[in-house]
């Protein structure tokens, strides 16, 4: 490693040479980091789905809110009545953070289904008007 250079384009030809390792090496780095967070996706994956029991999306109020009332009716006062206090605390708690999550995610399907439905439901009252028949190149009497 103790090279001596005998002249300017010597040190220029090894400084090159060290940038293009460099760049190399740099490479390699990005490469093995790549490959670690694809070894690790598995891992963040269940860190992900234990985040969405232990905490609450508050981005749609509303829907938390709707959620909460049907898993304290559903689940705490039917379902989970005979069970201890324990379970009936716990069991609920993270049934309404999953909740808010799913909820979260599947609002754009649930809405759009439920548009879907409104539409459909109103214009089953309706009268559609009648089209008139195309006529051809046939004449009419």
């Amino acid at each position: 490693m103790n090279k001596r250079f005998h002249s300017y384009d010597d040190l220029l030809k090894e400084k090159q040479h060290l940038e293009v390792l460099l760049q190399v090496q740099k490479q390699v780095i990005r490469s093995d980091i790549r490959d670690l967070k694809e070894q690790l996706k598995p891992i963040q994956d269940v860190i992900e789905v234990i985040k969405k029991f232990t905490t609450k999306d508050k981005t749609n109020l509303l829907l938390t809110i709707g959620s909460d009332i049907a898993i304290n009716t559903l689940i705490k006062k039917f379902i989970l009545s005979r069970a201890g206090w324990f379970i009936r605390t716990v069991v609920p708690y993270f049934l309404k953070n999953y909740s808010s999550h799913f909820l979260a995610e599947q609002k754009e399907k649930w809405l759009d289904k439920l548009s879907a439905w409104i539409s459909h439901r109103n214009g089953k009252g309706k009268k559609k008007e009648e089209e008139p028949e195309e006529q051809g190149d046939e004449d009419v009497l």
